[in-house]
């Protein structure tokens, strides 16, 4: 269990002065918040004195990109807005990388940053600590917006409007900053009592839902990518409905792992990479998109030609049409399929085929050619490594996965079954798989819910956040933490002897994990990638945070993007 009760901490008053740090914990807790990641700082200390005499639980990081990578993995494992605290300057910068996966991502966040006081803003360059000349435009590439609290008074309605905005799809993080004379100086604003924040409405145009519902009607071999804007949006159930009435083979992207079951006998599971699914999406007469920009990796990088027509349905209008023309539906990916679920007649078609194949022969055919392709590259140690860990890993089991060679494996062959599978795969940062896990072990814990989870990293991105074993261990996270250790940047490594015939500057010197781990009091042990099941078994059945350390080289199967 981790080291707090977020429902019996009582405030404990230090004085009876109030101030803008009060005004922040008392909207987000009557905006429904529990705990808040960060880092102190010199200029955010009226905040977190406030923290002390509220009900909010902190969960304090060692770096603030971890903590961004925390309070992204707590929102996606709990569907709850994440809460971050920052600094200001270097601490709020250092935090940019992590938001910028939860933005890629569409990860509901509220920031937190301090800022030097009032009479130091404006570009001058006074000489104060951490002094930027705009900081909240370092923001702007990561997060929906940015805003500057100047008075106590805004401080409620400004975080309530975030809350909103975060939570409105395409939902992201949203940037507040606030100085720190804001955050100190005694107020005569009252405290707040309650706080309403809800999601914007983003249903799909009538008109372009008729369109499509006349398109699929009439479609001999439709086909669904179903993205990250699937799960978002909870739209799993009308993805499964749709499917079925016009018996369409799905795949789903790396972000859309798990968002169509994946036995199902019209699930192409996520090979998404494989030119063998590329040519079943390329023969489709119409294609539905959900939540995909059709991006590097779900076009097998850019190789995918589709030759039938295009519904792509998301949130984010900048997506619609950004790599293939089509239909365009800017909606909420849950709205949508809802309404064009109902629209649909079902069965449309209970006689369709794929040039006289039936959909459930085809998908049966096309991961069967997809498994032959890999039992004829030399994988079987890759293929019985992942196995292993996803039958060691309990079903319902939700699993970090940091930027590496075996992640690049679970974005296609990963069964989430009744977890969920996250990865870094918006942004593609080093170190979230960590950090990530201990955001969503602590938010299912706060959400009455509690459960181990599993992050895996290789040698080289667990090193971008092995610091969080002081936090997981301080906090007694139930996280196993598996660490698949080959030495260096290994899929860079592949890369450059596959382009350039050799490898520069991948290989790593790396400390020795076991020991580490231990001497931060995490119990920790390193085995043959054989013996990685039965590790990771007994980690997940002990109390608080453990690690897994396999030393091994895993290869990636062969790109079909290069094939003639």
């Amino acid at each position: 269990m981790i080291d707090f009760d977020p429902g019996t901490a009582a405030p404990t008053k230090g004085t009876s002065q109030r101030n803008g740090g009060d005004l922040v914990v008392e909207t987000l807790e009557a905006l429904g918040a529990k705990t808040v990641f960060g880092i102190p700082g010199q200029h955010a200390l009226g905040l977190f004195d406030a923290m002390g005499r509220g009900n909010l639980h902190f969960v304090s990081s060692r770096v603030e990109n971890n903590s961004a990578f925390a309070a992204d993995g707590y929102s996606r494992a709990t569907g709850e807005v994440g809460v971050l605290f920052l600094s200001t300057g270097p601490g709020a910068l250092t935090s940019l990388a992590g938001l910028q996966e939860a933005y890629a991502t569409g990860v509901p966040m509220v920031v937190v940053a301090s800022q030097i006081p009032l009479e130091g803003l404006g570009a001058r360059r006074k000489g104060m600590l951490h002094q930027l000349d705009d900081q909240k435009a370092s923001a702007a590439n990561v997060t929906k917006s940015q805003r500057l609290i100047q008075h106590a008074s805004g401080i409620p309605s400004a975080i309530q409007d975030a809350w909103t905005e975060a939570i409105s799809s395409p939902q992201g993080p949203v940037w507040l900053e606030i100085p720190q004379n804001v955050l100190l100086d005694p107020i005569m604003v009252p405290p707040v009592e309650d706080a309403l924040a809800e999601a914007a409405d983003n249903p799909p145009r009538v008109e372009l839902v008729r369109e499509a519902v006349k398109w699929l009607s009439t479609a001999e071999r439709p086909a669904i990518i179903a993205g990250g804007g699937t799960r978002r949006g909870r739209a799993e159930k009308s993805l499964l409905s749709i499917a079925e009435k016009l018996r369409a083979p799905v795949i789903c992207t790396p972000g859309g792992n798990g968002a169509f079951p994946w036995t199902h006998e019209l699930s192409l599971q996520s090979w998404i990479e494989d030119r063998h699914m590329t040519d079943l999406l390329e023969d489709a007469d119409v294609l539905i998109v959900i939540g995909s920009s059709l991006g590097e990796v779900t076009s097998n990088y850019f190789t995918f030609a589709p030759r039938g027509r295009i519904i792509q349905i998301d949130a984010e209008p900048r997506v619609l049409e950004s790599n293939s023309p089509g239909l365009g539906i800017r909606a909420d990916a849950g709205q949508a399929l809802t309404a064009l679920d109902e629209a649909l007649v079902a069965p449309v078609d209970t006689t369709r085929s794929w040039h006289g194949t039936a959909p459930e022969d085809l998908v049966k055919d096309s991961l069967a050619k997809v498994k032959a392709r890999l039992e004829s590259q030399d994988l079987g140690k890759e293929l019985k490594f992942m196995s292993d860990i996803r039958e060691a890993v309990p079903a319902d089991m939700q699993t970090f996965w940091d930027m590496t060679i075996s992640a690049y494996w679970g974005w296609s062959c990963w069964d989430a079954r009744q977890g969920q599978f996250h990865s870094a795969q918006g942004a593609g940062g080093l170190g979230y798989g960590f950090p990530a896990a201990i955001g969503g072990a602590v938010g299912l814990e706060t959400v009455g819910k509690p459960s181990r989870v599993l992050a895996v990293s290789g040698d080289g991105s667990s090193m971008y956040s092995i610091s969080e074993l002081a936090t997981a261990k301080q906090h007694n996270v139930p996280v196993t933490w598996l660490i698949v250790d080959d030495g260096g940047y290994g899929i860079l490594r592949e890369y450059m002897v596959g382009a350039f015939g050799k490898a520069t500057a991948t290989e790593l010197a790396r400390p020795d994990f076991v020991k580490l781990a231990e001497a931060f009091g995490v119990p920790a042990t390193r085995v043959a990638p054989e013996d990685v099941g039965d590790a990771l078994k007994a980690g997940f059945a002990a109390d608080g945070p453990n690690v897994v350390v396999v030393e091994t080289l895993l290869k990636m199967f062969g790109p079909t993007h290069l094939d003639d």
